[in-house]
């Protein structure tokens, strides 16, 4: 036996499915953590659809899109210890190397906030 659906329930799945899709692209916000596995106030990384991006308190520091290009904001990329401390986690290197990829163009500069 079959059900046929009336036009309203059809519509109401419709809705339904697109709903479920925007879920999945949403932007999710999460605290790092520290090598003790404990979150750390603070320090976000942020998911959205162009990439990853991480946050010290209310500034924008860094950006990997989805090609893995690197941009770092031109003023706060280095701005604090703990900045710095959380960025090279963020970006798997330290600050030499983040130096030197910002000179060799690797990494670009531009402002994020």
């Amino acid at each position: 036996m079959t059900t046929k659906l009336t036009e309203q329930e059809l519509q109401d799945l419709q809705r339904y499915a697109e709903l479920s899709q925007n879920m999945r692209s949403t932007t999710k916000v999460k605290n790092m953590t520290s090598t003790k596995g404990n979150f750390v106030p603070n320090q976000f990384v942020i998911y959205t659809s162009k990439g990853k991006y991480f946050q010290s308190y209310n500034s924008i520091i860094a950006l990997i899109d989805n090609s893995n290009n690197v941009f770092l904001d031109s003023y706060y990329w280095n701005y604090s210890r703990t900045t710095a401390k959380y960025r090279n986690i963020f970006l798997d290197e330290l600050t030499p190397e983040t130096k030197g990829k910002i000179k060799s163009g690797e990494h670009k500069l531009v402002d994020l906030n």
